[in-house]
C-alpha cells in the first residue's frame, strides 16, 4: 500500500470514529451530518495536509488528523450550501442524494452551518501548541471566508449567464477553489514549523494546484456522465467555466499549460516533499 493510500485509509477510519455527536431529540440532524461526512469524495484537501506532515514531520501525523478533519468539514459545508436550491439546486453529491433532497432545505442549511463552525472547533482542540492552532485557524478563516472561498462563490452565482474574461475567470476560481487547497498545504507546513520561504512556496504551489483542480472539474463536467462523476454533470452551461470560455480543446490546452506551471512551483519545494506531492498530482491529473 502506498503512503497516499495509507493516509487516506487512516483518515477514513479517523472520520468514522470522530463523527459529530449532537445532543437533543432532533429526529435526523446527527444522521444527516454523519451521512454527508461518510459519503466519500476525493478527500483531496485533508490528504494535502497529511501528506505534507507525513513527508516532513511524520511523528506529528497523529496530531494532525483533527486538523485534516477540520479542513474536510469546512469543504463539506461549502458543498452542502453550493448544492442548495438557491445556488446550484443539485440533487446528487459524491454519488448520494444531497441533504436538501434526502431531508429538507432547513436541515441542509443548518448542517452546513454546523460543519463550518465545528471545523474550527476541531482545529482549536487539536493536540498542537496554542500558537500553531491559532495560526491554523487564521489560515483556514482567511482562505475559506470572505477573502477566499466565499467571495469566489458569490461571484460565481452573481455572474451566471454573464460571460467573464479569462483574467476574471481565474480570479473567481483562485478564490472559490484554489485558496482552500493552498491553505490545506500551508496548514501542513505550519504544523511542521517550516520557514517563511518554504511556506510561501508551498502556498503558491497550492494556488496553481487549485486552479488545475478546477480546470479538471470543468472538463469532467463536459465529458463524463453523472454516474461516472458521482454528481450532476452537463450543468455548467450557465456557469463561467474554462470549457465554456475556451471550448473543450482550449480547456485541455490550458490544463497542459497549468501542469507545466505547477511543475515549476514544485521544483521550488524540498525534494522529499516535492516527490510526495508529485505522486498526488500524477494520481489526480495524469500529469
Amino acid at each position: 500500500m502506498s503512503s497516499k493510500e495509507q493516509l487516506l485509509k487512516n483518515f477514513e477510519l479517523y472520520v468514522e470514529r470522530n463523527l459529530p455527536i449532537v445532543e437533543g431529540y432532533h429526529p435526523h440532524f446527527q444522521k444527516a451530518l454523519g451521512e454527508i461526512l461518510l459519503a466519500g469524495g476525493k478527500r483531496f484537501r485533508p490528504l494535502l495536509v497529511l501528506s505534507v506532515v507525513d513527508a516532513v514531520e511524520p511523528l506529528l501525523i497523529e496530531n494532525s488528523y483533527p486538523v485534516a478533519l477540520g479542513v474536510e468539514m469546512l469543504h463539506t459545508y461549502s458543498l452542502i450550501h453550493d448544492d442548495l436550491p438557491s445556488m446550484d439546486n443539485a440533487g446528487l453529491r459524491r454519488g448520494h442524494p444531497t441533504l436538501h433532497v434526502t431531508y429538507d432545505e432547513v436541515t441542509a442549511i443548518l448542517a452546513g452551518d454546523a460543519l463550518n463552525t465545528d471545523a474550527f472547533y476541531r482545529i482549536s482542540t487539536a493536540p498542537l501548541s496554542a500558537s500553531v492552532r491559532i495560526e491554523l485557524i487564521e489560515i483556514l478563516a482567511k482562505n475559506g471566508g470572505s477573502g477566499g472561498m466565499v467571495i469566489g462563490q458569490a461571484i460565481d452565482c452573481e455572474f451566471e449567464d454573464k460571460r467573464l474574461n479569462l483574467k476574471e475567470l481565474e480570479f473567481l476560481h483562485v478564490n472559490k477553489t484554489a485558496k482552500l487547497i493552498a491553505a490545506s498545504l500551508l496548514m501542513g507546513a505550519v504544523i511542521c514549523d517550516l520557514d517563511e520561504k518554504s511556506k510561501n512556496s508551498i502556498y503558491n504551489f497550492g494556488l496553481k494546484l487549485g486552479l488545475l483542480f478546477q480546470i479538471q472539474d470543468d472538463i469532467i463536467d463536459a465529458t463524463m456522465s453523472e454516474k461516472e462523476a458521482g454528481k450532476p454533470t452537463g450543468n455548467d452551461e450557465h456557469k463561467n467555466s474554462f470549457v465554456n470560455l475556451l471550448g473543450l480543446d482550449g480547456a485541455l490546452a490550458y490544463k497542459t499549460e497549468a501542469l507545466k506551471a505547477l511543475h515549476v512551483e514544485l521544483e521550488k519545494l524540498d525534494k522529499k516533499l516535492a516527490n510526495r506531492l508529485e505522486v498526488i498530482v500524477k494520481g489526480y491529473f495524469n500529469g
